[in-house]
C-alpha cells in the first residue's frame, strides 16, 4: 500500500549545567536521574528495536550542554555510584518490607532493586559508559538523526547582540561535530523561542538585524521546529514592516520584512514543511502536531495520567523510592494503591496500539482531504519519558515498532521530511515561543526583568574584548576562553525559567550570579594585562575544573557582528 503521509518523533533532550553545582534536590543529580530513568532506557529500546530488526527511525535532539555532561568522566563516575546506591537503597527495603510482612511491598523493592542494576549493567556493559557514543552508533546506522541546539540553550531572540547569537549557535555546532563526526542538518532552537527580522534602534541608528533562520543558514543547517500556534497562526494580522514590536529587555524593535496582506493572514498547518522568512530553499521549519501533543500531554486525556501508571509525586519516606501508582483523578496523594507492573505494561500496550491507530488516522484523513502527502513532527521533552512518565519509553518502543509495521505511515526523520518531501511555500513566522501566550513571558517578566540588562552588558563587553585582545596566547588567551564559557553559561535560558516557575528559584538566581561574576572577574583580569600571578592562575584554573564544556571554544567566535548571520573576519578565523 502507499504511504500516505510521514512521522517523526522529536525528543528534546536538554537539562542545564549542574556539574559540581550542587546535589539533590538542585544539581548534578539532575543528570544522573535523567541517565538512569531516560537515556539508558530510550538507549535499550533502540537497541533493542534495531537488534528485532524493526526499521524504526525517529530525530532525538541532545543540546550542546547536555551533551558535555553525558560525556564528562566526572558525571561518568558519579552516575555509577548513584545507580549503585539505589539498587543498595531497593535491596535495603527487601529486608524491611519482609521484616514488616509486606509482600506487596517487598516484591515492589526487588523490582526497583534489579531495575537500577539492570541500569547499571547496561551503562557499563552494553554502552562502555558512552551514551554519547551509543546515540552516534544509532545515527550512524541510519535509526536515528541527532539534531542539536544553541550552546548552553540561550534565549536567542532576548539575546541584544547577533554575535551572542551567532556564537550559541557556532559553539553548539562545533560541539556537534566534535561528538558525532558529522555537520547537524536539524536543530531545536532553545523553548521554541524565534525571532523574524528585525529593526533595532541603537544609538539612534536603525539596524536590521537577520531573522534567526538567517544564522542557521549559515551552518547549514535545514530545518527546526516551532509551537504549532507560531505555524498555524501565520504572521499575527496587521504586523507589518516597520511595525513596533518592542521592547524586549529595554530594546525597541520592528519588523524588517513586508508582507501582501495575503502573506499576513494565510495560515499554516503543522502537516507540511515551509522555507522560512529571510532563507527560502535553506532553512524549513516543522511545527509541532497539536492532536498527537496532546494525546500525551493533555491533563484530561493523556497517557501518563492512566489509573495504572506509577505516581510520580509520592516517595518512600526512607529510600526516596515510588511504590505507587496514581490510582485515579480523585485520589489523594496519601491513598495512592500499590503500583503493579503487569497492570502498568497491558496499558502501555493499549496506549501505544491507540497512538499508532491514531496517527494512521490523522494522516489519512489529511491525504484524503487534500490530496497531498501529510507530515506530523510530534515533539516532546525526551525527559517526559522514563523520569515523569515512568512507563513512557516503553510506550515509545511500542509506538516505534508499531508505526515501523503501518501500511500508510512512513516512519522517518526531521531532515529527511525536508529532503524528500521538501516546502512549497515561504513563511513569514512571528516572533514566539512554547511559553505563556505563546511570547517571551516566561523569560521576562517581572521577576527576571532584572537578568538581562547584565546578560546585555556581557554581551558588549566580550565584543570589546575580542576587538581588543584579537590574537594573544598564554594566560590571556586562556582566559578570554574561559569569559566565553561563562557567557555561555550566564546566557542559559534555564535561569529565568527556573525562577518564573518556582521550581529552582533561588538555585536559579544563585548560579546566574556566579557565572556573571565569573565572567567579570575574567574580563578585569584581561584588562589589566600581563601575565597572571600565582593567585590568578589558581583562579583560572579552579573556574576551568569547574565550569569546563566547550574545550574547544574560541572566544572570538563573539566578536561584533550587528546585523550579519555571517561569519566576521574574526569569527572566521577562530571556527
Amino acid at each position: 500500500m502507499t504511504k500516505l503521509g510521514a512521522f517523526t518523533f522529536v525528543l528534546h533532550s536538554h537539562l542545564p549545567y549542574a556539574r559540581q553545582a550542587g546535589m539533590w534536590p538542585h544539581g548534578e543529580e539532575w543528570v544522573h536521574e535523567a541517565i538512569a530513568e531516560t537515556y539508558l532506557p530510550l538507549l535499550n529500546a533502540l537497541y533493542d528495536l534495531d537488534e528485532e530488526g524493526v526499521p524504526f527511525q525517529l530525530t532525538v535532539g541532545i543540546t550542546p550542554i547536555l551533551g558535555e555532561q553525558l560525556a564528562d568522566p566526572l558525571i561518568v563516575d558519579h552516575f555509577v555510584h548513584y545507580a549503585a546506591e539505589r539498587a543498595a537503597w531497593a535491596a535495603s527495603d527487601v529486608a524491611r518490607f519482609e521484616q514488616a510482612n509486606d509482600d506487596v511491598m517487598r516484591d515492589l523493592a526487588r523490582f526497583y532493586h534489579h531495575w537500577y542494576a539492570r541500569a547499571l549493567t547496561s551503562f557499563q556493559d552494553r554502552f562502555g559508559r558512552d551514551l554519547i557514543g551509543a546515540f552516534k552508533a544509532l545515527q550512524d546506522k541510519g535509526r536515528i538523526e541527532v539534531s542539536t541546539s544553541a550552546a548552553t540553550h540561550g534565549y536567542l531572540p532576548l539575546l541584544s547582540r547577533d554575535s551572542s547569537i551567532y556564537g550559541q549557535i557556532q559553539t553548539g555546532v562545533d560541539a556537534y561535530r566534535q561528538r558525532f563526526g558529522r555537520d547537524p542538518k536539524a536543530i531545536w532552537l532553545p523553548e521554541c523561542a524565534y525571532r523574524p527580522a528585525i529593526i533595532d534602534d541603537q544609538n539612534g541608528e536603525p539596524v536590521r538585524r537577520p531573522g534567526l533562520e538567517s544564522f542557521l543558514a549559515s551552518q547549514g543547517i535545514r530545518v527546526f521546529f516551532s509551537e504549532t500556534h507560531t505555524v498555524e497562526g501565520g504572521r499575527p494580522v496587521g504586523k507589518a514592516a516597520g511595525e513596533a514590536i518592542g521592547p524586549y529587555g529595554g530594546v525597541p524593535r520592528r519588523y524588517a520584512v513586508s508582507l501582501s496582506p495575503e502573506e499576513q493572514t494565510e495560515p499554516g498547518t503543522t502537516y507540511k514543511p515551509y522555507w522560512v522568512g529571510d532563507a527560502p530553499g535553506e532553512v524549513a521549519v516543522l511545527g509541532r502536531n497539536n492532536r498527537t501533543g496532546q494525546q500525551v500531554w493533555s491533563g484530561t486525556f493523556g497517557y501518563p495520567g492512566d489509573a495504572s501508571y506509577r505516581e510520580f509525586h509520592r516517595k518512600d519516606g526512607v529510600s526516596g523510592m515510588q511504590y505507587w501508582r496514581i490510582g485515579g483523578p480523585a485520589v489523594d496523594l496519601g491513598d495512592k494503591p500499590p503500583y503493579d507492573p503487569t497492570r502498568a505494561s497491558q496499558r502501555v500496550r493499549d496506549h501505544a496500539a491507540h497512538y499508532v491507530g491514531l496517527v494512521e488516522e490523522l494522516l489519512t484523513t489529511y491525504h484524503e482531504e487534500n490530496g497531498s502527502f501529510g507530515v506530523i513532527s510530534s515533539a516532546y521533552d525526551t525527559e517526559l519519558f522514563g523520569h515523569w512518565w515512568f512507563e513512557g519509553v516503553d510506550w515509545l518502543k511500542g509506538v516505534l515498532r508499531g508505526l515501523a509495521a503501518s501500511e500508510t505511515v512512513e516512519l522517518t526523520t526531521a531532515s529527511r521530511i525536508i529532503e524528500e518531501h521538501a516546502p512549497d511555500r515561504v513563511m513569514v513566522l512571528p516572533e514566539s515561543s512554547w511559553g505563556a501566550g505563546g511570547s517571551h513571558f516566561t523569560w521576562l517578566n517581572v521577576d527576571t526583568q532584572w537578568m538581562w540588562p547584565p546578560i546585555h552588558a556581557a554581551e558588549r563587553r566580550m565584543e570589546a574584548l575580542v576587538e581588543r585582545f584579537l590574537d594573544v596566547d598564554g594566560d590571556q588567551r586562556a582566559m578570554l576562553d574561559q569569559a566565553a564559557r561563562e557567557l555561555l553559561l550566564l546566557q542559559s535560558s534555564d535561569w529565568p525559567f527556573l525562577v518564573t516557575t518556582g521550581q529552582a528559584k533561588e538555585y536559579a538566581a544563585q548560579r546566574f550570579t556566579e557565572h556573571l561574576e565569573r565572567f567579570n572577574q575574567l574580563a578585569d583580569l584581561v584588562e589589566q594585562g600581563g601575565p597572571l600571578d600565582r593567585q590568578g592562575q589558581q583562579f583560572l584554573a579552579n573556574l576551568a575544573e569547574r565550569d569546563n564544556p566547550f574545550p574547544a571554544v574560541d572566544y572570538r567566535v563573539f566578536a561584533a557582528r550587528q546585523g550579519s548571520a555571517e561569519a566576521t573576519s574574526a569569527a572566521t578565523s577562530a571556527t
